[in-house]
């Protein structure tokens, strides 16, 4: 596949579009853009929006958000990786999917290297999935969906946005965790999913905090544990899965921001700068809040860390659960 190498000696440099740019108010010729690899109007999607705009402000320069949906977000990493950017700054929102979970799932699809073909600049942050159900379901706790599973298995049924999403591989570690068979329903998107739910022609999802939190607040649906290590400020009073007996359960999604490979180090850390900057203003850290996003920001290392580790991890979920592409 195709490799970015931005520098190749000190005279590339010197020529690159990269060269002009000594400070943000100094940007290169070009478009700036964010790839996204999910329709307008989700929670990656929406995330990115609010970025584009704080740096478009603090650039005086649009900041173009460019989506490429399909394939639980592949789709625009696999561009993202095989297309040589000769201008402009482009980057692209990095995600648990694309870069920590379908490499292991989708192994004879995937058309780029996770951990080679992308340059990490920064966290975005992470939000925890909730385990949700019908408001009119009697069921109230996680013990009782466990005992349900092993009275009736395999006809338990979980949904999920699509074969390899995190809700797909939270409900395999709740399995795993559980040793019981419960029945992974996927859909194209959590929308569809919640009608079914809400209908009760499915019982159970580890849906998304983004997508589901609204439901929970509208009465439509309850919330019965959290899947991070740690309680979101946005549910305080809601155990997570670990607090429930499910020791080091976490299944998160986590979004960051990466460039191609071989980005100067220069500019990486200008931009780990910049971004940092608009995650700390007060008003973008009340919206991430509303949406359960937490502790983004940190240095360019640090999210090159989690991502290896999350990688790994993900990795183990896959061969012990024994996921497979087909759901």
């Amino acid at each position: 596949m195709k490799r970015r190498h931005f520098l190749a000696g000190a005279a590339a440099l010197m020529t690159s579009p990269w060269h002009a740019w000594a400070q943000p108010s100094s940007l290169p010729e070009g478009q700036i853009r964010i790839f996204v690899g999910w329709a307008p109007g989700g929670g990656t999607d929406t995330f990115a929006r609010i970025i584009s705009q704080k740096l478009g402000e603090r650039w005086g320069k649009a900041v173009v958000v460019e989506n490429k949906p399909g394939a639980t977000g592949m789709l625009a990493a696999g561009y993202f990786a095989n297309t040589e950017f000769r201008e402009g700054i482009n980057l692209l929102i990095t995600h648990v999917n694309t870069h920590a979970i379908a490499p292991h799932l989708f192994q004879s699809r995937i058309n780029y290297d996770a951990l080679k073909d992308f340059t990490p600049i920064v966290s975005i942050g992470a939000t925890p999935h909730l385990l949700v159900t019908s408001v009119d379901n009697p069921v109230d706790s996680v013990q009782e969906i466990v005992e349900a599973c092993r009275a009736a298995p395999g006809k338990v049924t979980f949904g999920s946005s699509g074969v390899g999403s995190v809700q797909h591989l939270a409900i395999a570690m709740f399995n795993a965790a559980a040793d019981v068979q419960g029945l992974h329903v996927p859909y194209k998107g959590s929308g569809p999913m919640h009608s079914d739910m809400m209908g009760r022609q499915i019982g159970y999802s580890f849906d998304t905090m983004t997508a589901s939190a609204p439901h929970v607040q509208g009465g439509r649906f309850k919330a019965l544990a959290q899947t991070r290590m740690t309680r979101t400020k946005s549910f305080p009073d809601l155990p997570t899965m670990d607090e429930l007996g499910f020791k080091n359960y976490d299944a998160s999604s986590w979004y960051g921001v990466s460039g191609p490979s071989g980005m100067p180090a220069e500019i990486v850390q200008m931009l780990n700068e910049e971004i940092n900057a608009v995650l700390a203003m007060p008003d973008v850290v009340e919206r991430f809040e509303g949406y359960g996003v937490e502790d983004g920001g940190g240095s360019a290392e640090k999210f090159a860390g989690f991502m290896q580790d999350e990688y790994t991890k993900w990795g183990e979920v896959v061969r012990v659960a024994g996921v497979t592409a087909e759901g």
